[in-house]
């Protein structure tokens, strides 16, 4: 018997009735149907009390779901798509995510489109996209701290009210540099719409094998984006005596103190994205964040 999952947020009403109803239309189709919020992604946050809040890696993935499964349908918006693919990307699972959001950017179809969707998908009639996913790790005293998989970005930053910070940055095996700003962003391409975007940085087609640093509000004219080849991993030092906050696709994080370092490094796993149609990145773009729409002069 075929498997499939479908992860959905639990905080959407409509989400869990669309979950029990597809549920219900893959039982019937002969599958076997394995139900998961998207909860068990977010990892959560360490407090200075108790810096320990370690969900390894490869521990995510919810019962059930394993490399057997055919496919995933996610219900939800672009922050349940990033939790979900925490949860499946070490089992190899394609996902098709379906919106139920608002910005939609990581999905490939609206919930009224979901029939045709899956019939489809039951008829094998799409392709996998695979996309980069950043592996984030800290460490102290070479002990890792906290880790987690992420497709978007990782974020290193001041916490309000303290002062701008110092990073030094080691990339591969090239000379550590110092940067001064409010805190750095390490993207991937998939990424590089979202904060990466907002704090600068450049627009970096999916399939483009990069990384892509950003200082947050640097205070020097030098300090602008690097993209780089992301083979190589970077460290991160914090060179400031006060504690930094740490995120992962913006729901994730923990505290970093002066002692510890941040490792960023390209992740064994996959993000695999069901496409119903050839990917069009250009067309995302226009179609969400207005990138080359046609120039319309003011009336004289």
């Amino acid at each position: 018997m075929p498997k499939a999952g479908i992860i959905y947020n639990d905080d959407k009403p409509i989400a869990c009735q669309t979950a029990r109803e597809l549920k219900d239309k893959l039982i019937s189709c002969g599958w076997e149907v394995i139900l998961a919020t998207g909860a068990g992604g977010i990892l959560g946050y360490s407090t200075p009390g108790s810096p320990v809040c370690h969900a390894p890696i490869d521990q995510l993935s919810p019962p059930g779901f394993d490399e057997a499964m055919r496919f995933a349908v996610v219900l939800g918006g672009d922050g349940t798509v990033l939790s979900a693919f925490r949860q499946v990307a070490p089992c190899n699972v394609p996902i098709l995510a379906v919106n139920t959001g608002h910005m939609g950017f990581l999905t490939e179809t609206l919930l009224e489109q979901l029939p045709e969707a899956i019939e489809a998908v039951l008829a094998g009639d799409y392709e996998v996209e695979e996309r980069t996913m950043l592996q984030v790790q800290v460490f102290r005293e070479n002990t890792v701290l906290w880790e987690a998989l992420c497709l978007n970005e990782m974020v290193l930053h001041r916490e309000p009210l303290t002062s701008m910070c110092h990073f030094e940055v080691e990339i591969g095996k090239h000379t550590r540099v110092d940067i001064a700003a409010d805190g750095i962003i390490l993207s991937t391409p998939t990424g590089s719409t979202a904060y990466s975007l907002s704090a600068g940085g450049p627009v970096i087609t999916p399939g483009v094998p990069v990384m892509i640093l950003v200082p947050i509000c640097p205070h020097s004219l030098a300090s602008r984006a690097l993209v780089f080849a992301n083979s190589e991993p970077v460290t991160i030092f914090p060179a400031n005596p006060n504690r930094l906050v740490m995120t992962a696709d913006g729901n994730a994080g923990c505290y970093v103190l002066p002692d510890d370092c941040v490792r960023v490094q390209r992740s064994p796993y996959l993000a695999r994205f069901v496409r119903l149609r050839p990917p069009e990145f250009f067309h995302l773009l226009r179609e969400k964040l207005g990138w080359g729409l046609p120039h319309i002069a003011k009336p004289t």
